[in-house]
């Protein structure tokens, strides 16, 4: 199994170009977008490369290879154009007897499984990090960072996961941090 897992292209065509670059390049099977694909929100500035109607061609183009969850900046009218899901809140992947809940998080954290991984994008910061549930379940909380408009000086960024390899990468394609899931 290897997925590419993104969040938050905010209708950046340029750094969507880059990353269905990479992806293309990857090998990976499938392409996991965390939410936020088209509006940039209230919150955010302008992306640099705003062109929203761009993204939703490129997008399209490669919706055999995408599994979408709804972030907080993605509409009904989004879905109208979009030619794959985009509206539902979580979704749930299998792989190596471990169940992956991707979800944009900006809700609370969907019911965890020790040792599920929960893949959520929204603040725009790099994470790789165990969580303890207030149940105390302990779960493994990934966030890729944001693809077009990253926080707290981190790169433009997305995951792959490999196996039990989670692996941190800039736009360009540099690896910049790599750990492994137990």
């Amino acid at each position: 199994m290897k997925w590419m897992i993104a969040s938050d292209l905010h209708g950046d065509a340029v750094c969507t170009a880059a990353l269905l670059q990479q992806f293309k390049a990857s090998g990976a099977e499938r392409l996991v977008l965390l939410g936020d694909l088209l509006y940039h929100g209230p919150r955010n500035d302008l992306p640099s490369g705003y062109a929203p109607k761009q993204v939703i061609a490129l997008l399209n183009d490669v919706r055999d290879s995408l599994v979408c969850v709804r972030g907080n900046c993605d509409t009904e009218v989004d879905q109208m154009v979009l030619n794959f899901p985009i509206l539902s809140e979580t979704a749930c992947l299998f792989a190596g007897g471990r169940t992956y809940i991707a979800a944009h998080g900006h809700h609370d954290v969907p019911p965890m499984r020790a040792g599920d991984v929960l893949l959520g994008g929204h603040t725009h910061v790099p994470v790789f990090e165990r969580r303890t549930a207030d149940d105390g379940t302990v779960y493994l909380h990934i966030n890729p960072g944001s693809v077009s408009l990253p926080k707290e000086n981190s790169p433009h960024s997305y995951v792959i996961i490999d196996g039990d390899r989670v692996i941190f990468y800039t736009l360009e394609g540099d690896v910049y941090r790599e750990e492994k899931i137990k």
